[in-house]
């Protein structure tokens, strides 16, 4: 026998891509629609409401949803009304799930007013028309991922900034919510720590240094402004005090140097909203694409120094001076420093770890300071030379020295090329050949693998070339500028870490008479030689 009264919720969705194709799903709308249904039916009782204002129809875990279940389970109501069945949601076979299996399962009466859908009728919730419209709903929800996925990767493509939260030391134009602009207080919190890093210090000891002058944490920073944030990636600790992982990310961070990396994580389709890690190849990257707060000589500074051994002193507080760059001339292991004491006087020495026993058979002892008046004497003379190159292609054709570098640029991007051209051939005739007869399955796989990768690097390197030429052609080159930042040395009277990190790539320790240095910028050094050398032909 029929139920005389059913109790109702009415449940409302919308979603962001509902909002913004108009008003006829809006939740007053439905709200109005619902209501009037109810009020022109006497055996429904409405008891309660359920909105989900922004969430997507393609899943079901939606809060206001999950609310409407538990009443049901609770008895408290034995009726949902909506508006029509792409409210209900846009995956065909949840809907059905629902409306055939769980809803008659708890004697829930279904209704979809614009869709003339009552299940109180016989198989009104399992006919044809049911079907047809949820998988419709479905596609028309792949079609919306499709053109914002389509949308979106244009505007990384072009260099817009599509992100919610923007990267510390940033904040969104206020005329164009695309373009990220310097927020200059986490901005120059942002360069202390690349100071402090380049200076000798230790990520942990930089965390300290910061939570003791009492400088907000990204994730504090972002809360007191009251901007948009998300916990995960500014923070590590419940109190949202710097930590050294925070610390190692902003020094990390390739958006500092103005470019602009997009598409790093994401969904693998529309149906699955797990965020993960996507390869590579598929990020956007565009480069000088906002204001730099770092230099790209400072950020490549600071991630040489993070890929060495960088030991620190007892307290923490700064890492050794020669740490990570003094290497063994016998075995190439990195050196480490001992301290050691003689007639009550401390000196500290450089040995190789490795020892005779392991295979090292030369290795040799250096004492710390006189491999500082060795590095010093050699900085100063590297320096001086420096200076005199500078001074003569100063006086030489400045314009000759810059049309030989493009044009030796240009012959690299067409050399390039035609290996990009031949690789992406040798791919393409790969699955004739498989056809054929004349290549396995695997070897097909394999080699095309193979391929790609290497149409992939050819591609990245083209692409870095171009833009150094664009650079060059528009006077932004760093190429040539590379001698100005020697400029902070020139007169140099004492040894430091910050000098040694930027100065010095390594230190080969071949015996006690006869130590290499290997400076930063002697490929650049060499280059502008060649180029004062045909300057002068």
């Amino acid at each position: 026998m029929p139920k005389t009264t059913y109790h109702a919720t009415l449940y409302l969705r919308i979603s962001d891509a509902d909002e913004r194709s108009g008003e006829s799903n809006s939740i007053s709308n439905q709200r109005k629609l619902l209501q009037d249904f109810a009020g022109n039916h006497p055996d429904i009782n409405v008891v309660s409401e359920r909105v989900d204002d922004g969430f997507s129809g393609v899943l079901f875990d939606r809060p206001a949803f999950q609310e409407m279940l538990t009443d049901i389970e609770n008895g408290k109501v034995d009726c949902v009304i909506v508006k029509d069945l792409s409210r209900m949601g846009r995956d065909y076979i949840e809907t059905g799930h629902y409306l055939r299996r769980v809803f008659p399962s708890w004697g829930v009466r279904f209704i979809a007013v614009n869709d003339n859908i009552d299940t109180i009728n016989e198989n009104a919730g399992d006919n044809l028309i049911v079907s047809v419209k949820n998988i419709i709903n479905d596609t028309y929800s792949r079609d919306i991922s499709t053109k914002i996925r389509s949308a979106l990767n244009i505007k990384r493509a072009q260099g817009d900034y599509v992100g919610a939260c923007p990267t510390y030391g940033y904040k969104k134009a206020e005329d164009n919510k695309n373009q990220l602009v310097i927020d200059e207080y986490p901005a120059s919190v942002v360069r202390e720590i690349y100071r402090l890093k380049i200076d000798g210090m230790s990520a942990s000891r930089i965390a300290e240094e910061l939570n003791a002058q009492g400088v907000m944490s990204p994730l504090t920073y972002k809360k007191d402004r009251g901007l948009s944030y998300t916990s995960n990636g500014f923070a590590d600790s419940p109190d949202a005090k710097w930590v050294p992982n925070t610390v190692i990310r902003i020094l990390q961070d390739e958006t500092y140097t103005g470019a602009l990396i997009q598409g790093r994580r994401g969904t693998p389709n529309y149906k699955v909203k797990e965020i993960v890690n996507r390869p590579r190849e598929e990020w956007a990257r565009k480069e000088n694409a906002h204001e730099a707060i770092i230099p790209k000589g400072d950020f490549e500074l600071v991630r040489r120094l993070m890929s060495l051994d960088t030991r620190t002193t007892p307290d923490g507080k700064n890492v050794y001076l020669f740490s990570g760059v003094l290497i063994c001339g016998c075995c190439g292991a990195r050196m480490t420093r001992k301290t050691n004491r003689y007639k009550n006087e401390v000196y500290n020495y450089y040995y190789c770890p490795t020892g005779k026993k392991n295979g090292c058979t030369k290795a040799v002892m250096v004492k710390e300071n006189d491999l500082v008046k060795f590095v010093l004497a050699n900085i100063k003379a590297h320096v001086r030379c420096v200076f005199s190159l500078d001074e003569q292609l100063a006086r030489s054709k400045a314009e000759w020295a810059e049309s030989a570098l493009a044009k030796r640029l240009e012959t690299q991007i067409d050399d390039t090329e035609r290996k990009l051209a031949r690789i992406t051939a040798f791919r393409a005739g790969l699955f004739e050949l498989m056809t054929s007869g004349n290549l396995s399955k695997e070897d097909y796989r394999a080699l095309k693998n193979s391929y790609t990768e290497e149409i992939s690097e050819a591609q990245r390197t083209i692409g870095a070339l171009k833009t150094e030429l664009a650079d060059l052609l528009s006077g932004n080159s760093e190429r040539l500028r590379w001698m100005e930042r020697l400029q902070q040395f020139e007169h140099l009277t004492e040894l430091d870490r910050r000098t040694v990190a930027y100065l010095v790539q390594y230190i080969k320790v071949i015996n006690k008479n006869e130590i290499a240095i290997q400076f930063t910028f002697q490929d650049e050094y060499e280059k502008a030689a060649l180029l004062l050398e045909g300057s002068a032909a």
